[in-house]
């Protein structure tokens, strides 16, 4: 088969499916997997579509974003194993900040060390901390109501307050070029003032993150090191020659 024939059954399968195994691949055009990985890295690298671990996927929309309800429900096995290890790095009387992401609120009840005292924007995060008897201050801004996270002027202001030993942010597209993005621009830059007001910062983003990009940029990747789960090991290669990365099991 030649290869513009396999390359146009591969975005039909995705039209129909979103996400297709690699194996689906090499049993529609009747090829190698060597031969498939081929086509899907040419196919990233024209925008078609990105690798995922064990396939491909559609390319999300730059602007789309889930609610705190639809985000809680996705992948959940694999943000509890990077939520878990991302506060197995929380030492005692650490200075924290904590996005408000779905993983970051994860890990509060992994939160072992003694004396942390954490900043967030997470308005979702707040009981959750204080039921850990954890110090928690809450920054100022606007309330953002899809994903009750503060931003704006206020929430900048609030966070330069502050200094912190890590910050753990969540990002919406993890990209080998573009770096780190989420959709709204003003999440964006309370992310970005956040990790620069840090002196360790941690991007936690699962293997569906991966060769994602969304409207806002956060950072590049050299930024933050990358808490995420198993990906495909291509991938991996690729990303470790930009910044580190910690792959957790699940």
């Amino acid at each position: 088969m030649l290869t513009p024939e396999r390359h146009r059954i591969i975005l039909e399968l995705l039209a129909e499916n979103k996400v297709v195994k690699l194996q689906d691949f090499v049993d529609a055009t009747n090829s190698s997997e060597s031969t498939i990985r081929r086509d899907l890295s040419q196919l990233e690298v024209e925008k078609k579509l990105k690798r995922v671990h064990g396939g491909a996927s559609l390319l999300s929309q730059k602007g789309e974003e889930l609610s705190v309800l639809e985000k809680s429900t996705k992948n959940v096995v694999e943000k509890e194993a990077i939520a878990k290890y991302a506060a197995s790095l929380i030492r005692d009387n650490d200075c924290i900040f904590l996005d408000a992401g779905t993983t970051a609120f994860m890990m509060i009840p992994n939160i072992k060390a003694k004396g942390v005292k954490v900043v967030t924007n997470g308005l979702t995060h707040l009981e959750a901390l204080l039921e850990c008897n954890i110090d928690t201050y809450l920054i100022g801004g606007f309330i953002k109501q899809k994903t009750r996270a503060l931003i704006g002027r206020g929430a900048i202001e609030g966070l330069e307050q502050y200094s912190f030993d890590k910050s753990f942010i969540g990002a919406n597209g993890i990209h080998i070029e573009y770096g780190f993005t989420t959709p709204d621009p003003e999440e964006a830059a309370v992310k970005k003032r956040a990790m620069k007001m840090s002196q360790e910062s941690y991007i936690l983003g699962d293997h569906t993150k991966f060769n994602e990009v969304t409207f806002s940029k956060i950072s590049e990747l050299k930024q933050a090191t990358i808490i995420t789960n198993e990906i495909d090991e291509d991938i991996l290669v690729e990303y470790k020659m930009k910044t580190t990365i910690k792959v957790v099991t699940t």
